[in-house]
């Protein structure tokens, strides 16, 4: 057996250590004491990108600063709430497992409240009764459904998770008024046993609950549904509540995921010009999209469908006209 110096024995082992790594093995790197660890080799110029998230999974965001007011509990959160006017922006950290997050004040054209979280923030539910409010990176989980309700004019909602809503009827989000902005949310797990949980739904029965125009719904996602992703009934609906006054009308319902349980993803009853494009529907459903009761103007292009799907549109005469889309496949 050869025998090596004692004072060569750290030149020695660089060496080997250089070799092995410029052969890409597997066996572990031995360095002399004291030895700095080898630089990594430089990336391949061929390496794959690294994958892009899928729209609406909610990630950790970047800490939002120009704060007007900064709220880590619930006295402090509902002191800056109450004096919150056109242009304040509420920056929320934290757990609230126990507070519902209620906003009653509104902004303004030119300044709304912005209530900003980091996308790590949770609160117990999420209510707005104002308008030109935006909410952002704030969480809503374990809340009494809905897990957010937004009634008013001019409300966006965007990089949230709202998980496991309970009572009630168990949904995730509920909204009345114009131009609501729904965005790269996710909505997960909605149960009742007594009645249909759905991922998101508006409906115009008495002047609390008004018809809604000019709404969007885009990049977000709706798993494990118990019942359709979007129920809209209008003031005229066939369930024979609605308050008869206005029209629901222009709902945007774009690059969703919806993974749900009834027999349809989308029930529209008397609501005009509903456009469904570009949206993946993964539940084994019997159908994507329902109109019915003079639903008319609806456009349905560019949708993903699970092979399970039967037909994409159902529909009955009365939303016939100006649809542009699929052959319907049956009724609603």
């Amino acid at each position: 057996m050869p025998f090596w110096p004692r004072a060569a024995l750290p030149a020695l082992l660089t060496c080997l250590a250089a070799l092995v790594a410029a052969c890409g093995s597997d066996v572990p790197i031995v360095r002399p004491p004291g030895a700095a660890p080898a630089a990594p080799p430089p990336a391949s110029a061929s390496a794959a990108p690294p994958a892009k998230a899928k729209p609406g999974i909610i990630r950790p965001l970047a800490r939002p600063t120009g704060c007007s007011y900064t709220a880590t509990e619930p006295i402090g959160l509902g002191q800056a709430l109450n004096v919150a006017v056109g242009g304040s922006k509420i920056c929320v950290f934290g757990n609230f497992p126990t507070t519902r997050l209620v906003v009653g004040r509104s902004g303004t054209p030119q300044a709304p409240i912005q209530l900003v979280g980091d996308g790590k923030t949770t609160v117990h539910g999420i209510s707005v009764d104002a308008s030109y409010v935006s909410i952002s990176g704030i969480n809503s989980v374990n809340a009494d459904a809905p897990g957010v309700a937004l009634d008013g004019h001019h409300i966006t909602l965007e990089n949230a998770f709202i998980g496991n809503p309970r009572n009630n009827d168990g949904d995730g989000i509920r909204f009345w008024g114009s131009d609501i902005v729904i965005k790269q949310n996710t909505i997960r797990n909605t149960r009742n046993i007594r009645a249909h949980a759905d991922c998101m739904q508006t409906f115009a029965t008495d002047a609390e609950h008004q018809a809604s125009q000019r709404i969007t719904i885009d990049r977000n996602r709706c798993e494990d549904i118990d019942n359709t992703c979007l129920i809209v009934e209008g003031p005229n609906s066939e369930a024979g509540d609605g308050s008869g006054v206005g029209a629901t009308t222009d709902i945007r319902f774009t690059n969703n995921y919806c993974q749900n349980r009834a027999d349809q993803a989308l029930q529209i009853d008397d609501a005009r010009n509903v456009v469904f494009t570009g949206n993946e529907l993964a539940g084994p459903i019997h159908h994507a999209i329902a109109l019915q009761n003079r639903s008319t103007g609806a456009k349905v292009s560019g949708n993903k469908l699970n092979p399970a799907v039967q037909f994409e549109v159902g529909m009955d005469d009365s939303s016939r006209p100006g649809y542009q889309g699929p052959v319907p496949g049956g009724a609603p």
